[in-house]
């Protein structure tokens, strides 16, 4: 069963604000070192340009044009059985249009739940590890710059 994440929404409930690069870098490591111990396949998606990565079980995409809930709805839409999949969202519309699609909803905190312990903290300046030849390779490529 996929789970589909709402990358913006989940850093805003579990931080407080608006994701910002460094807040969605840390929700991407701290899901995919959840997910080492699991065979769940999550798909965490982000407003905006980027490149899709793959980190084990967990894959980020970015939605271009449309917004992250549109790419959400999309792909449950596209799904062979999108009552198999679940999307993870403490933004309401963006419940009722993947129920509509046919998939479940999980809050947040019921996936961290699931997956670990608690809401991941907010990542301090001086704790923050980066792997810096990932960063250096994806920020060279001239196709995930903005434009």
């Amino acid at each position: 069963m996929p789970y589909l994440l709402d990358g913006d929404n989940i850093v805003g409930a579990a931080l407080g604000r608006r994701g910002a690069a460094g807040d969605r870098e840390a929700l991407a490591r701290e899901i995919s070192d959840r997910l080492r111990r699991t065979r769940a396949k999550v798909i965490l998606f982000f407003d905006g340009a980027g490149a899709p990565l793959s980190l084990g079980h967990l894959v980020v995409r970015f939605s271009g044009a449309i917004s992250a809930d549109d790419a959400i709805v999309r792909e449950t839409s596209r799904a062979a059985q999108p009552a198999e999949t679940t999307v993870v969202t403490a933004d309401r519309a963006l419940a009722r249009r993947a129920r509509d699609a046919g998939a479940a909803v999980m809050s947040p905190e019921n996936f961290w739940s699931r997956f670990g312990s608690g809401a991941p903290a907010a990542p301090k300046r001086d704790e923050t590890r980066v792997d810096v030849e990932e960063w250096l390779r994806w920020f060279s490529d001239e196709s995930n710059r903005a434009r």
